[in-house]
């Protein structure tokens, strides 16, 4: 049977309930979200006569929970209007509408008494076949299932989301030994392609996966800390981003997720996995069991290991002394490793920098590295059979840019087993067999494809579903073409790819060298090219720092050529003679948008943040980026239409430097188009899903366009209005007389510049208008302060 999902329940409204509810709603799904009846009404609904009978109070619990889920930042949505595919209600009055969902979703309490309630109402009503499953985090969850019908077994298993749902990519799914495997090979499929999910398959076993893994790194780093005297801010200045992990590292992770969860699923580990060789490590520490006393929770309570205070300087944000238990100014971790690792770029070298170092940084990584690599060894295949699901659930539920057996791979196996046996822990004995048959690595990569090492079959295995993914880091061995910024790959099927690994993948003349060479390529021996990468982000936008340097040494001639060279490469991409995608992810601003704004099509991962950003350093899109958006707005001129809108609509995007929230609202800012561009829920299909797309329009006989000289513009018609507009918002100091200088000359190029009356012009015409704006704004003294704030604090200044 072709199992489709168009309404889905879910069963409780709390924080985990009601955003679970909103990211089904943002990918188009009909949501059903229930919840308790209050027991009685509050004294604000008594006042107004209401009863406990009346559907306000009854869904009162419902409403205020999702209410609250919509308004908070980060949006759990990718766009306001989705939260209409929302319908609440409570489980007295409303339990029998899940006969019309496809896929009921438990989120209550965690108390297996309670869900088995639920269980039994849920069964009352649902229609057979339909999928019902529990997002516990720690109840074991063939103990949900025990008692129900056949049926319900079958299409009962765990979903375990990561909070929050939207953000945090992992799905882990756990059957029970009834589960139809049909269920389980379905919902892998679905969270994968519609929730956007890594999907991981787990066993029944305590805290599952990356929970059981997550909480264990965090307990041992407690202890590491204890033995060497560290404290927290030491502490989270090892364990965040420079060695690839988030910024809330450590101790800030704790108070996100909550103290006392942390502390429950330790415990948790600790009761019901008896046979943990390191269950030790799972004690909870007196300065942890201090501070849940003190019910100093984390964010939850307003305080846990970090407090947020508000003094005369504005909010400062103290650390917790673990010795006196009082909060002080946070402290400067000082370590020489550290501060020789942060310069260098490349993670994987910089691990293997921090690893070797031999200060106390150094000590601290390779005591962690002994317990995390004996650790996950002894796991498989307790909790997994194949160890890379253990990387997949710790990259996509905690963050790291690198898993576990990864990292043990880049620091060499038989150096970690020797680290592991000179702290006095154990590895296990499957390690020490793979070694001794000579396979010496987890994984290896073979014809763009990663392989992991199967201990059943002894030998290495496909990732099972990674066919659908590209990850460029796999196709090393197919570069066709590269200089210092940028690598061009020959990812199969006639199509290339480049991607560029700069500072936050800024665009400087190298890169766009490398964009022209990729075209030139791909022109003569290839059918297509995909413009994408596997980086933090796409592109942060063109190099400040070149800039600021060329017009503070008024070198406009060398400005000018740059500007052109941009210019003439986003026409480049959208007037070749194959076809173009973009494949945008994260941020993309200012010129990472213009190049997106002139792809054939687009296909952005659903969190792409993407905007034309220049106003704020005192510049207009240069990039063609203004040109583009004035044709766009032209497109819509139609006969009968009021054009001046449409125009002012595309003009306030630029002038109010709008950065999208999701790819789906880039649609709603016209950076996307309807019926062209698409999205990947996923992020790790983003490159294959293009890479399709240029296939198809290859296949299709791709034609290259033709040159716009039909583009109408305003003149004098619109431009006298926005600057009327602009000299308004000036006097009313809602903005500077910079910004106003600014916004006027945006105006200028938008309306084709000071034409008598409406007229139809060249691309290129445009072009010419804004490069001559974007260099005019270059050279005033304002800009260049904005452009030296952004380069100093990656801030840009009101002046």
């Amino acid at each position: 049977m072709e199992r489709r999902i168009n309404k889905v329940a879910v069963l409780g409204s709390g924080v985990m309930g009601s955003r679970i509810a909103c990211h089904f709603a943002g990918i188009g799904v009909k949501v059903l979200l229930l919840d308790i009846v209050p027991k009685e009404p509050t004294e604000a609904e008594k006042a107004k006569g209401l009863t406990l009978e009346h559907p306000a109070v009854r869904n009162r619990i419902v409403n205020e929970a999702l209410q609250a889920a919509i308004k908070s930042n980060p949006s759990p949505l990718y766009t306001k209007a989705a939260a209409a595919h929302i319908k609440t209600g409570n489980f007295s009055d409303n339990m029998k509408d899940i006969a019309g969902c496809d896929w009921v979703i438990e989120v209550v309490v965690e108390n297996l008494d309670i869900k088995r309630k639920v269980f039994e109402q849920v069964e009352q009503f649902r229609k057979p076949g339909t999928l019902i499953t529990s997002n516990t985090s720690g109840i074991p969850i063939h103990l949900m299932a025990e008692g129900r019908s056949e049926d319900f077994q079958q299409h009962f298993c765990g979903t375990h989301f990561f909070n929050p749902p939207r953000y945090l990519r992992l799905l882990e799914i756990i059957p029970t030994p009834h589960t139809d495997p049909a269920v389980v090979d379905f919902l892998m499929h679905y969270g994968d392609l519609n929730l956007g999910k890594t999907t991981v398959l787990c066993k029944d076993t305590p805290a599952f996966i990356a929970n059981r893994v997550g909480v264990f790194s965090i307990m041992a780093i407690f202890h590491i800390m204890q033995e060497m005297g560290l404290g927290i801010d030491e502490v989270d200045a090892l364990t965040g981003p420079v060695i690839g992990r988030p910024k809330s590292a450590t101790f800030r992770t704790a108070d996100v997720v909550g103290i006392d969860t942390l502390v429950k699923v330790a415990k948790g580990v600790a009761e019901n996995a008896p046979n943990d060789e390191a269950k030790k490590i799972m004690d909870i520490p007196p300065f942890l069991q201090k501070v849940v006393e003190n019910n100093w929770l984390g964010d939850k309570t307003g305080q846990g290991f970090y407090k947020k205070t508000k003094g005369e300087g504005g909010k400062e944000i103290l650390t917790l002394n673990l010795q006196t238990m009082e909060y002080g100014p946070k402290q400067k971790a000082r370590f020489a490793s550290i501060d020789a690792a942060k310069p260098v770029e490349d993670l994987r070298q910089r691990i293997k920098m921090l690893s070797q170092a031999t200060d106390k940084a150094g000590q601290f990584y390779q005591q962690f590295h002994a317990y995390l690599f004996s650790y996950i060894s002894h796991r498989i295949p307790e909790i997994a059979d194949d160890l890379y699901k253990v990387d997949d659930a710790m990259k996509a539920g905690f963050g790291w840019e690198i898993g576990a057996f990864e990292t043990w791979d880049l620091l060499g196996v038989e150096a970690g087993i020797k680290n592991i046996k000179d702290k006095g822990l154990t590895v296990a004995p499957w390690v020490e067999e793979m070694l001794s048959a000579g396979v010496k690595a987890f994984y290896k990569v073979e014809n763009g494809k990663k392989l992991y090492y199967d201990l059943a079959s002894k030998s290495y295995k496909n990732i099972p579903g990674a066919e659908s993914f590209i990850i460029l880091e796999n196709y090393t061995s197919n570069v066709v073409w590269k200089n210092s910024a940028c690598n061009l790959y020959d990812i199969g099927d006639g199509i290339l790819c480049i991607d560029w690994r700069t500072k936050m993948n800024t665009i400087g003349g190298e890169v766009l060298d490398g964009v022209n060479k990729a075209i030139d390529r791909a022109e003569k021996d290839f059918r297509g090219l995909v413009i994408g990468n596997d980086g933090t982000n796409f592109s942060a936008g063109a190099n400040v720092g070149m800039i600021f340097m060329l017009a503070a040494e008024q070198e406009y001639d060398e400005l000018d050529m740059a500007v052109r060279l941009f210019q003439r490469t986003c026409m480049r991409i959208r007037y070749s003679s194959i076809p173009v995608i973009v494949a945008p992810h994260a941020l993309t601003l200012g010129g990472g948008c213009e190049m997106s704004l002139h792809a054939d099509k687009v296909q952005a991962a659903a969190e792409t943040y993407i905007g034309l950003v220049e106003l704020g350093v005192g510049l207009i899109p240069g990039g063609g980026g203004t040109k583009e958006m004035a044709v766009r707005a032209a497109d819509e001129y139609h006969e009968g239409r009021i054009e001046m809108p449409i125009l002012q609509d595309r003009y306030l995007t630029i002038a109010q430097a709008k950065v999208s929230t999701s790819a789906q609202e880039a649609f709603e800012l016209g950076i996307l188009r309807h019926g062209v561009d698409d999205i990947s829920y996923n992020q790790s299909r983003v490159i294959a899903d293009a890479k399709e797309k240029a296939i198809e329009l290859a296949n299709e006989g791709y034609v290259r366009p033709i040159e716009r000289t039909d583009v109408k513009v305003m003149g004098r018609q619109a431009l006298g209005a926005m600057l009327a507009g602009v000299n308004g918002m000036k006097f009313g100091n809602y903005i500077s007389e910079h910004d106003a200088k600014i916004a006027q000359k945006l105006a200028y190029v938008m309306c084709g510049g000071d034409l008598s009356e409406p007229a139809l012009v060249s691309e290129q015409y445009l072009l010419d208008l804004e490069r001559e704006a974007f260099l005019s704004l270059a050279g005033e003294r304002k800009t260049l302060e904005r452009l030296q704030s952004v380069i100093k604090t990656g801030r840009p200044i009101r002046n």
